[in-house]
């Protein structure tokens, strides 16, 4: 008995289909969008024009006329606006970076704490999340500006620990001068990276297969500042330190961190953690109480069952609006500008106010927010496959 596949259906272009006529309206719509946007943007150029407003991005090629107080790389007023903007990206983007990585482990820990068996502990996590969430994100920006700048001694009395200074200038710390052994330590720790990934495989496997379980931590930890350490080796093993030293009006040489900068990533990183506590909880919540059960009845410790039980089912649920936190994190550091961070609707308000280009500028900035924005979720929607529970 021969299986005759049935031959692929034609597309109709009959008004009669569905589908074309679908397609019709989905090009009507893209049109009157279009068109929408063609208007307002003629609008406002040809109202710009008559007022004599000038419009454009040719400002980015001019000279910016002001410095930036904190920046990734030296700066200067002699520079094109375009460069200004890029230092606000950066500091955007630094503290976004950070803020993320802190906020989810401290986020982290404190969902797990909100689980402990100690009452104490489930206390502090409890209180520690209605306190700073219930606080608007602005107000605690500018409480902790006000306590690294008042609270702090000046720099001629600046605390010291080592060759690490804290005073109202900021936080000021060696940091090596640059050499091959550090491009090559850089190096190494690609490679870590890479052989941690093998690593981590290879112990899932092994676990599957045994059910031994290896360590996640300790060994990838060990693997990455082993091959940094080799990299460094091959490379001269450079010892030379820039180290600050107080002068006669602030600390000098090494590394700094501004008051705030320092404001501003303290204040994201705990605001944005208590919520992200509070999705870890309900991730781990979420979860069936019979998982929890079948782990203690395999002997599980409590951690080990929160490691390798509760928070792989959990992840399912606790991604998504992660994700979210993420994006408002990312946003939410639009506010430095209250407090004289220099991040790019800083530098934008400076440049708006110098070129009258208020179109343009503020256009850059819903770019950089967008282009953004768009990156974290997609990161995170492929991470969000990758985690997602496969069915057989």
């Amino acid at each position: 008995m021969s299986i005759h596949t049935p031959a692929p259906k034609k597309t109709s272009w009959s008004w009669r289909s569905q589908a074309f006529r679908g397609l019709v309206y989905q090009l009507l719509a893209i049109i009157a969008i279009a068109g929408v946007v063609w208007f307002l943007a003629h609008n406002t150029l040809v109202n710009m024009r008559v007022r004599g407003i000038q419009s454009g991005f040719d400002f980015m090629a001019q000279a910016a006329g002001f410095d930036i107080g904190e920046s990734l790389y030296p700066f200067d007023s002699e520079e094109s606006y375009w460069r200004a903007f890029l230092v606000g990206v950066t500091n955007t983007l630094r503290v976004a970076l950070l803020g993320i990585i802190l906020s989810t482990l401290l986020g982290t820990l404190l969902g797990m704490g909100r689980f402990s068996r100690n009452a104490l502990v489930r206390g502090l996590c409890l209180s520690y999340v209605e306190a700073f969430r219930n606080i608007p994100v602005l107000l605690q920006l500018l409480m902790w500006y006000v306590i690294l700048t008042e609270t702090l001694p000046s720099s001629d009395s600046a605390w010291q620990l080592g060759s690490f200074f804290l005073s109202k200038g900021g936080l000021n710390f060696p940091i090596p001068v640059w050499a091959t052994g550090q491009l090559w330590a850089a190096f190494g720790l690609l490679g870590g990276v890479a052989l941690v990934l093998v690593y981590r495989r290879w112990a899932r496997r092994q676990f599957e297969a045994t059910g031994q379980l290896r360590s996640a931590i300790w060994v990838p930890v060990l693997i990455l500042v082993s091959c940094s350490l080799v990299g460094w080796a091959l490379g001269g093993a450079p010892t030379e330190l820039n180290r600050p030293i107080k002068g006669d009006f602030s600390i000098e040489n090494g590394g700094a961190l501004t008051p705030e900068f320092l404001a501003v990533l303290i204040g994201l990183t705990l605001y944005t953690a208590s919520f992200i506590a509070e999705v870890v909880r309900g991730g781990i919540a979420s979860v069936p109480r019979g998982q929890s059960e079948a782990a203690s009845a395999l002997g599980l410790s409590h951690q080990q069952e929160m490691r390798l039980v509760m928070l792989p089912q959990a992840l399912r649920v606790i991604i998504p609006p992660l994700t979210n936190q993420y994006l408002n994190l990312t946003k939410n550091s639009s506010l430095a500008v209250a407090i004289g961070y220099p991040d790019v609707v800083s530098i934008a308000n400076t440049a708006l106010n110098q070129t009258g280009r208020a179109v343009e500028c503020i256009s850059i900035v819903m770019l950089v927010y967008l282009t953004t924005s768009l990156g974290t979720s997609l990161l995170m929607g492929w991470y969000n496959s990758r985690a997602a529970i496969k069915e057989r």
